[in-house]
């Protein structure tokens, strides 16, 4: 049974090269999930001619407004525009609810008297343990990045497949745990030769490669540096509307 993933997002935070902040769509057989959903997904998916209603739920690395502020967005218009009917499960670190929430008001203020006619689900992950959303097997791993994003790894088994995203993060010994006989193993390579602190760049991913445990690895939230190399490195690259299957 095939997995089909789709990079509707595969941009930094900044837009670099027109690119949409991450969203990876992912279809199971019968689950379509995010994994990060960034401030700019729901134009990504317009874009595409994706309707979000069809998204079964959303899975959160960390709370940065590159990964995770397109929910208020999708929110808003579910419940006066596109009208949803159907139940949303969000899943991500702790004081998940909440955090949304006071980002929702400040992008749009007012809107807290607004409640979903449809069921929002709020799910924490906690770090280390698998939690099983709607089917799916996730586990977070925590990672080196702006501590109080609570940043993850997440490694998620969908049908037979698993697929791991290192979110943004540094190298740490769980991500290659989480990597582990992985069929995509997802990894944001921000810089080719800069270091850059709490994120990977080119020669980290080098450097760690052997110990990725993955059959396929596709470098994602490239900034201007390693966009601009990207077409001569030997490793899959990803750009908004690549499909793959697994």
């Amino acid at each position: 049974m095939s997995v089909k993933v789709n990079f509707v997002g595969s941009g930094d935070a900044f837009g670099t090269g027109g690119r949409f902040n991450t969203c990876i769509l992912v279809d199971g057989a019968d689950i379509r999930f995010t994994i990060d959903f960034g401030a700019s997904s729901l134009v990504a998916l317009n874009a595409q001619g994706i309707a979000h209603n069809s998204i079964d739920a959303i899975l959160l690395t960390h709370i940065h407004a590159d990964h995770s502020a397109g929910i208020p967005f999708l929110l808003i218009d579910a419940m006066l525009g596109a009208k949803r009917d159907r139940p949303l499960t969000i899943a991500g670190p702790k004081n998940l609810e909440a955090r949304l929430a006071e980002a929702r008001e400040v992008l749009f203020p007012g809107s807290d008297v607004m409640a979903p006619t449809f069921p929002v689900t709020y799910v924490e992950l906690p770090v280390g343990e698998t939690t099983e959303v709607l089917g799916l097997k996730v586990t977070p791993y925590a990672t080196k990045h702006t501590w109080q994003t609570d940043p993850t790894v997440l490694r998620v088994e969908v049908d037979d497949k698993i697929v791991t995203y290192t979110g943004d993060g540094d190298w740490t010994p769980d991500m290659a745990k989480a990597t582990k006989d992985a069929d995509l193993f997802i990894a944001e390579c921000y810089f080719f030769e800069k270091p850059v602190k709490w994120h990977l760049n080119y020669p980290t991913i080098l450097e760690h490669k052997e110990e990725f445990g993955a059959k396929r690895m596709i470098l994602t939230h490239m900034g201007p540096e390693m966009l601009a190399m990207a077409d001569q490195v030997p490793e899959e690259t990803a750009h908004d509307g690549l499909v793959v299957e697994l």
